[in-house]
């Protein structure tokens, strides 16, 4: 295995490293590792990816249970080398959890139940992964005498459906009726409406966080998410829409369209967010105990059948559609505002919805092309993980 030389993602393009913190070291030298839970999923590795090839060592905590992980893991392994720590217990097991935190210089809190049907399949567990594991984090940290600094995502979805926004019907897309929804999105002010177990789940992680950040001190803040795609994104019908749209195109399969297809989004490529994560950790002593609205903006929105629009261009043909009905707890809109973000930190989009779409589609077509089946021996390495850490 080897170490990666260069700030380039998986798709050849480079990367601004420039807020990235110095490393930080253990009193016998050695650096300390930068913790990730959800670390081998799409928002994990590539944030994973940014660290490793500034120098970072980092320790990632996932049980490996979506689709795609593997391959997300097996590429930051190849490329990165004994960089990379891995654990595969999930953020239930408290123990797990403290033995992992320990030593982090920073830690980013990923791991979770992602989609809402899920919880409405299973809501206990939707509840013991999300707040459950949150909040095991959250104690492994209070413990410390020199508590790391943590950033949790939390998602849109704290916000309910936004039953009482007026909505215009365009041919092809929902637009509030309200100007100033159009124009600058949903701002941090808006009332939280907790709709389904996961938005009731992630709601209350989100509130735990900012809470331990008032109550005991703790350096955290919460990136309430909206739609984030981007390569190494494995995407299905119930998590990852852009990219499942995508994965759809390229294959021939029908795109199912729950409701209409003129529901909006914001959507934010992956590598804008990681610059937030990194802007978000270098500003952390101004930003922490707030929850900040996170996505493209409202320079960066498509609807559903926009999207499918584009996709057709690029895969030179029509796509096949299946239309049934809407889905509980639905947005028809849901656009951020990032103001409060961007004012404090500067940060902003930089790639736009045509150039992201493209570079997500076109790394798709690479992987499906060059996917390798062999397995991938993790225990192996997480053990090799734990004793390095064991020396630190």
């Amino acid at each position: 295995m080897t170490r990666g030389k260069s700030a380039a993602n998986g798709n050849g393009h480079r990367k601004n490293v420039n807020a990235i913190t110095p490393i930080t070291t253990h009193k016998n030298g050695k650096s300390k590792p930068i913790l990730i839970t959800g670390g081998a999923g799409f928002v994990g590795s590539n944030l994973a990816h940014r660290l490793l090839s500034a120098g970072h060592r980092v320790r990632l905590l996932d049980n490996l249970s979506r689709i795609g992980v593997e391959r997300n893991l097996r590429w930051l392994m190849e490329t990165h080398g004994d960089l990379v720590d891995i654990d595969v217990p999930d953020v239930r097991n408290f123990s797990v959890v403290k033995q992992a935190v320990k030593d982090a210089s920073q830690v980013f809190h990923f791991a979770a139940q992602v989609a809402v049907t899920s919880s409405l399949v299973d809501p206990r567990e939707d509840f013991e992964i999300n707040a459950g594991g949150t909040l095991n984090l959250l104690e492994a940290i209070r413990t410390m005498e020199n508590p790391p600094p943590l950033i949790f995502t939390s998602t849109n979805k704290v916000y309910g459906n936004l039953a009482d926004v007026d909505f215009t019907q365009r041919p092809t897309r929902y637009e509030p009726a309200d100007a100033s929804i159009r124009e600058r999105g949903i701002a941090e002010d808006r009332p939280l409406d907790f709709h389904s177990p996961y938005g009731c789940s992630k709601g209350a992680a989100d509130q735990y966080v900012v809470d331990y950040a008032r109550t005991f001190g703790i350096p955290a803040l919460v990136f309430r998410m909206s739609c984030i795609y981007g390569p190494h994104q494995h995407g299905n019908e119930d998590q990852g829409w852009v990219a499942h749209f995508v994965i759809q195109s390229i294959t021939g399969q029908p795109v199912t369209i729950y409701g209409d297809g003129r529901q909006v989004r914001d959507i934010l490529f992956i590598d804008d967010l990681v610059d937030a994560f990194l802007l978000g950790q270098q500003h952390m002593k101004k930003l922490s105990g707030n929850a900040f609205n996170i996505g493209g903006g409202p320079n960066n929105t498509i609807s559903l059948l926009e999207l499918l629009d584009l996709l057709a261009e690029l895969n030179g043909g029509d796509l096949s559609i299946c239309f049934q009905d809407w889905r509980a707890a639905d947005q028809r809109y849901y656009v951020t505002d990032t103001s409060k973000f961007s004012g404090l930190t500067g940060w902003k989009p930089r790639v736009g919805v045509a150039e992201g779409v493209r570079r997500l589609y076109e790394w798709l077509l690479n992987e499906s092309a060059h996917c390798s089946g062999e397995p991938l021996n993790v225990t192996q390495f997480a053990s090799a993980g734990r004793a390095e850490a064991a020396k630190a």
